[in-house]
């Protein structure tokens, strides 16, 4: 570990974040709006923004505090973002507000990506139909364009649901299960409060042992 990693060998090859980011950057996403940052840094790249979106929601995450929070720990995720980029949750979810027609738009298109590829019935945690739809000029065309319409209906009412989540998330604080304290969250300042807490823990148990002596009449 003395050189940076590199997160492609860390990645199965047959991981989902490969199609996903290969999708993405299929797509024409001239259209959304750009994604600037509020601390003056370079703005994230849309197509980014975008292949993390999907991929999170795909995978079951929509706050974006949890979204953030695995650009850090979440091998896959940190692979898609290049490794040292972190959007913030407040850079997400304007993404994602910003774009909202445009986005759901393309996750559709990655959905039926996926399926025209043959991809499973699911894609992460979404499922899609795994019939390809051959729109040719043949006698069947009618019923072929006819299968997509009612497929793309189908995704885009599967995109609303997963946004509409997004959107939920969003509205509650994200409970980690254990909340630090801000003045904690340094190490140092960490180490040095476990080590208080370690002393008044010993000062209990000491109490607790000198208690049970004097009943059990113990010098």
């Amino acid at each position: 570990m003395l050189l940076p990693p590199d997160l492609r060998e860390w990645v199965p090859e047959d991981s989902m974040v490969h199609f996903i980011i290969d999708a993405v950057e299929s797509l024409d996403i001239k259209g959304f709006t750009v994604n600037e940052r509020g601390s003056g840094s370079p703005q994230y790249p849309p197509s980014m923004m975008l292949a993390l979106l999907v991929y999170s929601y795909a995978t079951g995450r929509f706050s974006s505090r949890e979204i953030e929070q695995a650009t850090y720990y979440d091998v896959a995720i940190r692979y898609l973002c290049g490794g040292d980029k972190h959007p913030d949750h407040d850079t997400i979810c304007d993404f994602r507000t910003r774009n909202r027609a445009a986005f759901k738009e393309a996750f559709v298109k990655v959905l039926m990506l996926a399926q025209e590829l043959g991809h499973p019935e699911k894609v992460g945690g979404i499922a899609i139909d795994g019939t390809k739809i051959k729109a040719n000029a043949s006698k069947h065309a009618a019923v072929s364009y006819k299968r997509a319409e009612e497929m793309v209906r189908q995704l885009e009412l599967e995109i609303e649901q997963l946004t509409r989540k997004a959107e939920e998330a969003d509205s509650v604080p994200l409970d980690t299960g254990l909340p630090i304290p801000e003045e904690i969250k340094r190490r140092e300042h960490r180490k040095a409060k476990l080590e208080e807490a370690r002393k008044v823990i010993e000062e209990r148990y000491a109490e607790v042992r000198r208690h049970h002596q004097v009943e059990a009449g113990l010098p």
